[in-house]
């Protein structure tokens, strides 16, 4: 698990499953860059997170802003090694209630803003012989038909599809792209979404063999496995974290 001055990034890194793998991160000596859209909330997760951390605030929705932020990190901290594409969005909205607009937003920030940093990230590296790891945050809804989340499933589709062309093309460089999809992880998002819907959250326990829901902490240690040398031959997977959910009935 060589891990030795290596600098990451993970967006959405103030909270629930990000916050989990910056802390994954910094345990083992990663130094660890956690970007959101809320300030104070990022100040909190960095004080929490310690020394070997810092933050950006950065609406991911704003492309123009991306290129300017991954320069400044890099004139910064001169390199970038690990990337962690994990901010998103989601909607629970029935399908013909979703306007063009619903859909665009959601695609932009899980989508769009993810290939633009993942483009910015893999031009340094590239630029500079760094053999880089980039991992991708996707969902079991990429796997599943799960009502009321249509932009959501295309959106995490979409991760999937472009953790492999990105690994077929960038993997011959040294810089390996993997996914992660978590199953039903116990956070904040996943609490409005299955707290206030009894049934959907007796479904989701009922057919996962292990009977509960999994923590944040379980999806930290499956990305610092997949960012560090224990998985140097590891690339272009989707790797499900998910208490066997995908294979229950």
């Amino acid at each position: 698990m060589n891990t030795t001055n290596k600098l990451a990034i993970v967006t959405g890194g103030g909270s629930g499953i990000g916050l989990a793998i910056a802390e994954a991160f910094v345990r083992n000596g990663i130094y660890t860059i956690i970007i959101g859209r809320d300030e104070e909330k990022l100040r909190r997760a960095c004080q929490q997170l310690g020394a070997c951390s810092d933050c950006y605030t950065c609406d991911l929705s704003d492309l123009q802003a991306i290129p300017v932020m991954v320069q400044e990190i890099i004139q910064q901290h001169g390199h970038i090694d690990i990337l962690v594409n994990n901010a998103g969005i989601n909607m629970k909205k029935s399908f013909v209630d979703v306007t063009d607009e619903d859909f665009q937003a959601i695609l932009q920030t899980n989508v769009t803003a993810v290939f633009a940093l993942s483009r910015e990230v893999v031009k340094h590296q590239l630029e500079n012989g760094i053999k880089g790891v980039i991992i991708n945050i996707s969902s079991m809804a990429s796997q599943y038909g799960i009502p009321k989340v249509i932009a959501y499933t295309a959106s995490k589709s979409a991760i999937e599809g472009m953790t492999k062309a990105m690994a077929t093309e960038l993997s011959p460089y040294g810089i390996r792209i993997n996914c992660v999809a978590p199953g039903f992880i116990a956070t904040d998002m996943s609490a409005k979404a299955l707290d206030a819907d009894p049934d959907r959250k007796s479904k989701a326990l009922g057919r996962t063999p292990m009977g509960h829901l999994g923590q944040p902490a379980d999806i930290g240690a499956a990305v610092l496995f997949l960012a560090s040398d224990a998985a140097k031959y590891v690339t272009g997977v989707v790797l499900q974290v998910d208490g066997g959910n995908a294979v229950g009935f």
